[in-house]
């Protein structure tokens, strides 16, 4: 059976680490390169790095602090935030990232999934989709969650698979902050109607939360932020309790 990852993710804002809740009220939570070697040592299987702020301001990811966090790591390395291009993962690749983030480009120009995936192989290509219950239905928001679209997020899931995508990093942006727990319901869904894995974000607070996704909302990983940021929760005591669940990690 496959392992259970537990990925801490890097919102990055001014060359900072940012957390905030439902997308609003960011609050420094750090140096991003010393947050990510410390996670690479305290067993995290995986980073996601995202420049929140690279789409809405219209420029690309900063490639420098790229170089700088895969220098210090030696985990899988997963980069988004202001990629538009097939160049620009190439850069991101050659800078050190394992894989990429694309999110507002893919819905604008669905076909760069089918370019990226072509390109650089679909395990390179993760496509973030952040999605808020609108009137009950799941509705995808583009540029950090601040433009709704016409998209549903079970729809969308499904074209980009379709296209490509290696896998799905799904936030809930009504559970994003909250530490109420991941929508498992709709993870699940997720899971059961695509191929590729699913990776869980928004809502961790506990880590009954972490067992619940897996167990419930049948996620593949969990992303998570203030929690680890903020020392709420350690990631080999997580990995403990995931285990005495019967949740296979690799510790």
């Amino acid at each position: 059976m496959l392992t259970k990852r537990i990925i801490p993710c890097l919102d990055i804002k001014n060359g900072r680490t940012v957390k905030g809740v439902n997308f609003v009220d960011l609050i420094d939570a750090g140096d991003p390169i010393i947050l990510a070697k410390q996670y690479a040592e305290l067993g995290a299987d995986e980073l996601v790095f995202l420049d929140i702020s690279a789409t809405l301001e219209g420029r690309k990811t900063m490639l420098e602090m790229v170089l700088k966090v895969a220098e210090q790591v030696n985990i899988p390395f997963t980069v988004g935030g202001g990629i538009s291009s097939v160049a620009d993962v190439a850069l991101l690749l050659k800078s050190g990232a394992d894989k990429v983030s694309i999110n507002s480009a893919a819905i604008k120009r669905p076909e760069l999934v089918n370019e990226l995936a072509a390109k650089f192989g679909s395990q390179c290509v993760v496509v973030a989709i952040d999605a808020k219950q609108v009137k009950g239905e799941w509705r995808v928001h583009l540029a950090g969650g601040t433009i709704p679209t016409d998209w549903n997020l079970f729809e969308w899931a499904k074209e980009v698979e379709k296209r490509g995508a290696g896998e799905i990093l799904f936030t809930s942006m009504n559970n994003d902050g909250t530490k109420a727990g991941f929508a498992n319901e709709a993870l699940a869904k997720l899971s059961t109607e695509l191929n590729i894995p699913i990776i869980a974000s928004g809502g961790a607070g506990t880590v009954q939360h972490f067992v619940d996704t897996f167990k419930k909302g049948k996620s593949d990983a969990a992303l998570a932020a203030s929690v680890f940021h903020f020392g709420e929760i350690k990631i080999l005591e997580l990995k403990q309790a995931l285990k005495e669940h019967c949740i296979p990690v690799r510790i």
